[in-house]
């Protein structure tokens, strides 16, 4: 696969490249780099949004970027080309060359090896610990040049002059505002165009976005809506915000359009079956407060969620036959002897379930470790295509919504999932008398063509007794 094309002496191109995983498209986040800045080998130009995570892009050579193809929330192809680079800069006849059109055909050339000392990154040849840099412009510059660059700095991403092909054209008409603003804008549903700006020289804030979002009692004419962008929505955003509307569009794509696929495919393919059980947890929540204590513990994050992990590991390891998958295609199931232990995170971008290698050989310092990793990456939008590959079984921890339980439905490939409720003070019968106890629900959805009712419920049952005795994880582990 190659990601960068020589379209002549003085341009190079680079595509977007394959992720993995089996995708086929990414939408471009954000832009870290305009025309005229230098990058160099391995720089992170830009952050696309793929079905499975969020991924930096490195470009595998040295030069000063020339064009951007696509602005900010276009969905390109794996193998479109999303940069150009001048990569003589200085001027000369090479000057005059044009850079090729997007729709050139590629010349096969080989990837580059990554240089040593560099960091690894999601795709691509590794971080090189570099600055952009602005270049002077010169003073030969087109007119239409340097307006397009203007605006480009103050649209956090750019337009250009130089021919392209019709539906990678950003408007003229593009509302003025800097990268953040543009992701809160379609994290909320807004439409730019119907932002009146605030700041200076016409920029729009964070303040004009959050204040669109609140319709208000006397309507303003709208400005004219920019020309309809390669992922628009069939019915405009900006209707939202028409007081007294009644519907609001959003476009499904990325990660949420894959979540919404894969639960489709999994709740019609699986037959899906539940079980539930409401036990006391209340000396799994003392252990939890000695565990905080404990030396051994110091710089991890303990909680109730880190014991109910390591009850559903011992659990699987008495019941092996849970951890398994369906091979629809040699009619086979393949039982597991690793666990990869998916924990269910609730993001921006939506439901994603990142894994823990290997959690079977864990101790419970290194389950803990890693629990807290997984859960940081998740919440700051880095967590990789590999970390959600390969799960085996999940845990999806409905109680922090303070709901008593659900029926969880399975991660695609996977034969179980367990769903954990809030954990209350109840009344609960206790060694013959009623006191108050900590008691929470839970609940086991399984693939009833690989598990049967007698083993999810050995397996639910198992889970349970260790959180109601956690000595068990002493004697069973």
């Amino acid at each position: 696969m190659t990601t960068m094309t020589e379209t002549s002496a003085r341009f190079r191109e680079f595509k977007m490249p394959d992720v993995g995983e089996g995708l086929t498209e990414a939408e471009i986040l954000k832009w870290y780099v305009q025309p005229g800045d230098t990058v160099t080998d391995g720089q992170v130009v830009c952050e696309v949004e793929t079905a499975k995570a969020a991924v930096e892009l490195p470009i595998p050579f040295d030069g000063v970027v020339h064009e951007l193809r696509f602005p900010e929330g276009t969905t390109v192809d794996v193998g479109q080309v999303i940069i150009a680079v001048d990569v003589v800069p200085g001027g000369g006849e090479a000057a005059a060359e044009p850079v090729a059109p997007a729709v050139a055909e590629p010349e096969p050339a080989a990837e580059p090896e990554a240089p040593k000392g560099r960091q690894p990154v999601l795709v691509g040849y590794g971080v090189a610990e570099s600055s952009t840099k602005r270049r002077a412009r010169k003073g030969t510059e087109p007119p239409a040049a340097a307006a397009a660059a203007i605006q480009g700095e103050l649209n956090g991403h750019t337009t250009t002059a130089v021919p392209a092909p019709a539906a990678t054209v950003v408007p003229e008409s593009r509302p003025l505002a800097k990268p953040p603003v543009r992701k809160l804008a379609k994290d909320l549903g807004i439409d730019l165009a119907t932002v009146t700006p605030t700041g200076p020289g016409g920029i729009i804030t964070r303040e004009d976005v959050h204040a669109a979002a609140t319709p208000v009692p006397a309507p303003a004419a709208a400005p004219a809506a920019p020309a309809a962008a390669p992922e628009a929505v069939a019915v405009p955003v900006a209707a939202a915000l028409v007081p007294g509307a009644r519907e609001t569009r959003i476009p499904v794509k990325g990660v949420r359009k894959a979540i919404a696929q894969a639960m489709v495919g999994s709740a019609f393919t699986a037959p899906h079956v539940t079980e539930f059980v409401t036990v006391d947890v209340t000396r799994t929540m003392k252990i939890v407060a000695e565990l905080k204590e404990d030396k051994d513990m110091a710089g991890v994050r303990v909680n109730p969620l880190l014991i109910i992990a390591k009850a559903l590991l011992v659990a699987i390891k008495r019941n092996p036959e849970v951890n398994a998958a369906w091979d629809e295609a040699n009619q086979e199931i393949v039982q597991k002897h690793y666990v990869n232990l998916g924990i269910a995170a609730a993001t921006p971008r939506g439901l994603i379930v990142p894994n823990i290698k290997d959690a079977h050989d864990k101790t419970l310092p290194q389950l803990a470790a890693a629990l807290g990793e997984l859960v940081s990456t998740a919440r700051e939008g880095k967590t990789s295509p590999a970390a959600m590959a390969g799960g085996t079984v999940t845990i999806t921890n409905v109680g922090v919504f303070g709901v008593d339980t659900g029926t969880p439905i399975l991660n695609p490939g996977e034969s179980a999932i367990l769903a954990v409720g809030a954990i209350k003070l109840q009344p609960w019968v206790h060694k013959g008398k009623v006191k108050p106890r900590q008691v929470t629900t839970l609940a086991l959805s399984f693939d009833h063509r690989l598990v049967d009712g007698e083993l999810g419920s050995k397996v639910l049952a198992d889970v349970a007794a260790i959180l109601e005795q956690p000595k068990r994880l002493i004697t069973w582990a």
